[in-house]
């Protein structure tokens, strides 16, 4: 994928993402770290208070409810949170190009809330979750998608 010179890359999961800008060119990607954020998202059993629930259904016998997944909640609030400050910066022009790498469930969520500034400055995505990969990794899928 082409990215050229001050291309911001957005590699994001769930629960972090890591704002690089390509210091290089089109041919030679040199990815500099810009900006990072983390959240610590405890799994589910950590964050619940009590067991899925039961109730008296109208009918006969009784009716479960399925517990809420609270760590997933937490993940698509991230995903919601990054795509808003994407929005803000291509609204304040603080980037030109973008290229955004992330896990497809992450990218299932900042889709829908792309304003039409981040959408004409997007040069593509990839669908791979890299925030844990190195720059040189990442460098490297870049180059190859």
């Amino acid at each position: 994928m082409k990215a050229p010179n001050r291309t911001l890359i957005i590699v994001a999961d769930g629960e972090k993402y890591i704002a690089l800008r390509n210091e290089g060119d089109e041919d030679i990607i040199d990815c500099r770290v810009v900006s990072h954020e983390e959240i610590d998202n405890p799994p589910t059993r950590e964050q619940a208070s009590d067991r899925a629930g039961r109730f008296d259904d109208a009918g006969i016998g009784k009716s479960a409810v399925q517990q809420t997944d609270w760590h997933q909640l937490e993940k698509e609030r991230f995903a919601e949170d990054l795509a808003e400050k994407l929005n803000d910066w291509a609204l304040q022009n603080r980037f030109k190009d973008l290229v955004v790498i992330a896990a497809p469930q992450t990218l299932g969520v900042l889709r829908p809330a792309y304003h039409s500034e981040v959408e004409a400055r997007l040069l593509g995505e990839i669908a791979k979750d890299l925030t844990n990969h190195t720059l040189e990794d990442i460098e490297k899928h870049l180059s190859e998608a």
